[in-house]
């Protein structure tokens, strides 16, 4: 079912401005590459991308909130002009708290995209939580909705699409 069909979703997505997200399992696959010298590779989306840049040139926020460290990511959210990016972090509740203390946004107007059990306390604070369709099934059922797209196939791109189409029904 659409997103659009459903009122909780469309009513949560209206009040929108920052958008949070893990990286690994949402911007990409959530598996790990190894190169043989011990090198961490990481495959992005393009059409997720593109949908970090339109919802950028909307003027909307956008940050990642990733448990694990990593050049790549830091590279490829420069790239796409996201920004916030915090890696390393243990609580991600505690970190969206702080980044809404230093943004001003509430957790009413912070979505959170997630797909693993590390990710349900800030799904279930923020005023909209999606997790991909790979996610676990606790973090699914934390979800306000479940994205038809996995984690580094696009379901990045599916849900800012979803988001901007509920605040373009607002304003017809």
């Amino acid at each position: 079912m659409s997103p659009l069909n459903d009122f909780d979703f469309i009513a949560a997505a209206r009040d929108i401005r920052l958008l949070l997200m893990d990286c690994d399992g949402v911007l990409t696959d959530g598996r790990l590459y190894f190169s043989s010298r011990g090198e961490e590779l990481k495959v992005f989306d393009v059409q997720d991308g593109q949908g970090i840049v339109e919802w950028i040139s909307a003027g909307y926020h956008i940050g990642i909130i990733s448990g694990r460290s990593s050049a790549i990511v830091e590279t490829r959210a420069k790239e796409l002009g996201i920004q916030i990016v915090k890696q390393g972090v243990k609580d991600k509740l505690e970190t969206a708290r702080e980044i809404w203390a230093e943004t001003g946004f509430s957790r009413f107007e912070t979505g959170f995209i997630g797909d693993d059990t590390p990710d349900i306390a800030l799904m279930e604070e923020s005023g909209l939580g999606v997790a991909v369709a790979n996610a676990v099934e606790e973090v699914k059922s934390a979800a306000n909705h479940v994205a038809g797209r996995t984690g580094g196939r696009g379901a990045v791109r599916e849900i800012i699409g979803a988001i901007m189409s509920a605040k373009a029904l607002q304003d017809s």
